[in-house]
């Protein structure tokens, strides 16, 4: 039995239809008989058998990629996962990475979006295909989705992308704030997040580092800085304030001053949310 003859044309199509090589492109069609879509299926499969060989590998390189609706009220953020940095920064990788974060803002939920149509077959059976053309496990490893009056986001070189949701229209704020939570990396939306076991552990800390530098500058006779007893939001119950103006009263009068006191807080302009993602 004659080699079925395959074009450099059809070839192609099927290259540009899944991002496989020319070679494993040419080998899936003459398997396929020149059948174009039993084609994409034995390039599919052969994605399955690559898949389940490295099921248990490490994703942890990849392309984080940020989207915003067109009128700034909703975005999200996904990381494209993949095993070596090489291919993370491929660019048929961060396109492939840029195309789900397209369709990703129409879903609320990372299993939703995996279950969704993908030019034929859902996303996850997309990722497993691509798994068989990069020779690489890939697979979502973070989805991140943010809706507010105004939302902006940053995305730094691919590697960590965040999301910044404000009370009104500000894209420099925006921007700015986003910029400010990837290079930080925060993992909570709020102080309020904040577990008592780490604001003690953040605040033992913190003091330490204080108290050290105060031991060099009381060396060299320079100002010592203050030492904090509180270091988040958090620890600024209504009691500690209570407590905190009774106490700068008492020492106005036994100083002999106006026994007038008040602690004030400013609240900034935009309350802020924010989500990210990173590699």
């Amino acid at each position: 039995m004659s080699e079925v003859k395959i074009s450099a044309a059809e070839v192609n199509k099927l290259r540009k239809a899944t991002g496989a090589g020319m070679m494993d492109c040419k080998k899936a069609l003459v398997e396929a008989e020149g059948d174009f879509d039993k084609a994409i299926d034995v390039l599919r499969k052969k994605g399955q058998k690559v898949a389940e060989k490295r099921a248990d590998r490490d994703s942890s390189e990849g392309a984080a990629v940020a989207k915003i609706n067109d009128d700034n009220t909703v975005g999200v953020t996904i990381v494209l996962g993949c095993e070596t940095d090489f291919v993370g920064k491929n660019d048929s990788f961060v396109a492939l990475a840029n195309e789900l974060v397209e369709k990703a803002i129409n879903f609320d939920n990372k299993e939703d979006f995996l279950a969704s149509d993908f030019g034929g077959m859902t996303v996850a059976e997309k990722l497993v295909e691509q798994t068989g053309v990069v020779g690489e496990k890939l697979e979502i490893n973070a989805f991140e989705k943010l809706e507010a009056p105004y939302v902006g986001s940053y995305v730094h070189i691919n590697k960590i992308g965040a999301l910044v949701g404000l009370t009104e229209a500000n894209e420099t704020v925006a921007k700015d704030v986003a910029m400010q939570v990837a290079s930080m990396g925060a993992t909570s939306l709020s102080y309020k997040g904040f577990d008592a076991a780490y604001i003690a552990s953040e605040n033992e800390a913190r003091i330490a580092v204080i108290e050290k530098d105060n031991i060099e500058l009381g060396r060299l006779g320079k100002t010592l800085k203050n030492v904090p007893k509180y270091i988040s939001m958090a620890q600024l119950t209504p009691e500690v304030m209570a407590q905190a103006e009774a106490d700068a009263k008492a020492e106005l009068k036994a100083e002999g001053k106006p026994n007038k006191c008040g602690i004030k807080f400013y609240q900034e302009k935009w309350s802020v949310l924010f989500q990210i993602t990173r590699l």
